[in-house]
C-alpha cells in the first residue's frame, strides 16, 4: 500500500507539471455547460418547467459537465509514455507489488477528480445554481464524480496495457465516451423518444447522472442516489480486477 501511495503522489506531481492539460479538462466541460444552457434555457424556463425544481437549466446540465470533466483523465496516456520510454520496465524490476503500478495512477486520478469537481461546483454556485441537498450533497457529488473518473481512467489503462500504443489508447476513448451522451442529459428520461429512452435505461451511466442531478435539484433522495453508487461500485470492482490481472500477466 505504501508503494501505491508513493506512486500515486508521483502521478499527481506528473499531472501538475502539465497545467495545460488540467486547464483543458475544466475548460471544455464548462464551455459545453455555457453553450448548452444558452441554447436551451429559454425553452425550459425555471418558473414553468417542473423537472428543474425551480432552478435554472444550468443546474440540470451540471451533471454532464462533471462527468465530462472526470472523463478527461490522462493516466492511461502517461502510462503509455512510460511504457514506450522504458521507465515502466524499470518499475517492474523494483521490489514493489505489481498492482501498485496501476493503482497508484488511479489514486492520482481520484485526487484530481476531487479537486476538479469541487472547483466546477464552486464556479457554478455564483451563477445561481444551488445544491439542494446541502453540504452532504456537495460531498456526495464530489465523491461520485471523482469515483467515475477513477473507473473511467482504469478502463483506459487496460487499453494502454494491452496495446502499449498512444494512438490506440486515444482511440479507446471512443468506446466509452458515447455512454455519456446515451443518457437523459438534455431532458428527463420520460421525455425522450422511445428508442432513446430504452437506450438510456440500459446505459448504466444514466443512473449515475440521475444520482448527481437529484443531489443538485432536490434534497437527499436515496432512491436516486444509491443506484448511482451501485453503478460505480459494480464498474469499479470489474475495473480493479481486470487491472490487477492485466499487470500480473504483463510480459
Amino acid at each position: 500500500m505504501n508503494a501505491t501511495i508513493v506512486l500515486g503522489l508521483r502521478s499527481v506531481r506528473e499531472a501538475l507539471r502539465q497545467p495545460d492539460a488540467l486547464f483543458m479538462t475544466m475548460f471544455i466541460p464548462i464551455f459545453f455547460l455555457i453553450v448548452n444552457t444558452g441554447q436551451a434555457a429559454k425553452i425550459f424556463p425555471s418558473d414553468t418547467t417542473g423537472f428543474l425544481e425551480g432552478q435554472s437549466y444550468g443546474a440540470f446540465q451540471l451533471p454532464i459537465t462533471l462527468l465530462l470533466a472526470a472523463s478527461f483523465g490522462m493516466a492511461a496516456l502517461f502510462l503509455v509514455e512510460e511504457i514506450e520510454g522504458g521507465y515502466f520496465d524499470k518499475l517492474r524490476a523494483m521490489p514493489i507489488p505489481r498492482y501498485s503500478m496501476v493503482l497508484g495512477r488511479l489514486v492520482a486520478e481520484g485526487v484530481k477528480g476531487i479537486v476538479i469537481s469541487s472547483l466546477i461546483l464552486l464556479i457554478a454556485l455564483p451563477f445561481g445554481i444551488e445544491i439542494a441537498s446541502g453540504v452532504i450533497g456537495f460531498l456526495l457529488i464530489v465523491a461520485l464524480s471523482a469515483l467515475w473518473g477513477i473507473v473511467y481512467a482504469g478502463f483506459m489503462q487496460l487499453i494502454a496495457l494491452k496495446t502499449r500504443s498512444a494512438a490506440a489508447t486515444n482511440s479507446g476513448g471512443l468506446i466509452f465516451f458515447p455512454l455519456l451522451f446515451l443518457t437523459p442529459n438534455f431532458v428527463p428520461r420520460e421525455m425522450l423518444t422511445r428508442p432513446m429512452e430504452i437506450a438510456a435505461t440500459f446505459n448504466p451511466v444514466t443512473y449515475l447522472m440521475e444520482a448527481l442531478r437529484s443531489l443538485i435539484l432536490t434534497d437527499l433522495d436515496w432512491d436516486k442516489i444509491l443506484p448511482g453508487f451501485a453503478v460505480i461500485g459494480a464498474f469499479g470492482v470489474v475495473m480493479l480486477l481486470l487491472n490487477i490481472r492485466m499487470i500480473k500477466t504483463y510480459d
